[in-house]
């Protein structure tokens, strides 16, 4: 915990502070803000300043960000971030391959830690990180960004209220066209498609549909997934034509261990014809829910209306029509400043957060299961495994 009393900023010292997840979500729109406002809000009203220390491997692109965002210092040396003093907080926003031996640099210079997802390549590594942690008494946590969106914060809401009655499904969609890089740019980095770079729509995605499902629904028992590698070439950020070695897309059914089933389909190469880039379609036996990053409609059980099949003549219901958009009663803020803020708060010993590494632990677990489906053509139980990552009272 640290001091509240002094006056002296919280240092926060950010590793991957030019990348793209980085620089716009977590420095920009998140760390910037929070400086910009004052610091961390404090329960009793007042903010706790912040001060940041940039890391990353380009010297001209971290002075260019530094100066745009008036940031004294920054560095392409971690151990010198490191040994600073007065920056108590370590982030990492790496690429995959190099996050574990960061982040055991960070913990053995005994700083509170919190990362981008996943924490480590494999669910072991993973694990061992979480125990590491938990050994050395510090602070820990897991970018689980989507459960503080508004669209999921009013699915918390219909759920905890009882809406749905026994809920009984959910079907998710994500995705988007990631494009080639021959004629277009691609908007993601070319080693998302790389299995040896750390690279796989499996790995990225499937973290976060642990902590959402597992927040949300109910704890998962088993997976089934396909996944498929569509687009086998594509052109990196040189013009240069590479093989696509990871996947691209991926096809999950997911048992909970409460009953419901869970569909998501994730893919880099489907066009979208909704309205939002996710959308979950949860059905129950009193209501059902469409809701996605921002958006939220319901149609309850006294408003459902009564299809009949017949494909002689074109549907006379409008089936839009019939559900109710819930409205955005208060300011939506960015989901990823809002669990710095909670995660800040956990540090300074006026708040908790609830996602530390095991959280990030089961999110690999997830994940090798998946491939593991894929691989063996078969559903794979993750049931016993879970149960190791309760989290450990500090």
């Amino acid at each position: 915990m640290i001091d509240l009393e002094t006056a002296q900023p919280l240092g926060i010292i950010v590793n991957g502070a030019t990348g793209r997840m980085g620089y716009r979500q977590h420095l920009v729109r998140s760390l910037l803000a929070i400086r910009d406002s004052g610091g961390v809000p404090l329960p009793d009203g007042s903010r706790r300043p912040i001060e940041l220390y940039l890391v990353g491997r380009s010297p001209e692109k971290l002075k260019e960000v530094a100066e745009t965002h008036g940031i004294d210092r920054w560095t392409t040396d971690l151990d010198e971030a490191l040994n600073a003093d007065g920056f108590a907080v370590y982030f990492d926003a790496l690429i995959t391959q190099l996050r574990v031996p960061a982040i055991r640099k960070a913990i053995a210079a005994g700083k509170h830690i919190y990362t981008e997802k996943p924490t480590a390549e494999s669910y072991t590594e993973a694990l061992a990180l979480a125990e590491e942690a938990e050994a050395a008494g510090i602070h820990n946590g897991v970018v689980h960004d989507k459960l503080y969106l508004p669209g999921l914060l009013k699915l918390r809401r219909l759920i905890d209220s009882g809406f749905f009655g026994e809920i009984l499904s959910v079907r998710g969609e994500f995705g988007y066209w990631v494009f080639e890089g021959d004629w277009q740019p691609a908007q993601r980095p070319s080693w998302n498609y790389r299995t040896e770079d750390g690279g796989g729509i499996v790995v990225d995605m499937f973290p976060h549909w642990n902590y959402v499902i597992e927040n949300l629904f109910g704890s998962i028992s088993t997976v089934y997934t396909t996944t498929r590698t569509h687009i086998p070439t594509r052109v990196d950020e040189a013009g240069q034509t590479y093989t696509a070695t990871a996947d691209d897309a991926a096809y999950g059914i997911f048992e909970l261990e409460n009953g419901p089933i869970v569909q998501l389909n994730s893919s880099w190469t489907t066009r979208v014809n909704r309205d939002e880039l996710v959308e979950f379609h949860v059905d129950g036996t009193m209501g059902s829910a469409v809701v996605g990053l921002f958006s939220a409609k319901i149609q309850e059980r006294n408003a459902t209306p009564k299809p009949v099949w017949n494909p002689d003549i074109p549907d006379p219901l409008d089936y839009s029509a019939t559900w109710s958009p819930i409205p955005q009663n208060e300011p939506a803020e960015n989901g990823f400043k809002l669990q710095w803020i909670e995660f800040l708060r956990s540090v300074l010993g006026v708040g908790e957060h609830r996602y530390d590494f095991r959280s990030g632990a089961a999110g690999m677990l997830l994940a090798e299961a998946a491939l593991a489906s894929q691989e063996q053509g078969r559903k794979v139980s993750i049931a016993e495994h879970a149960k190791s990552l309760t989290r450990s009272p500090r």
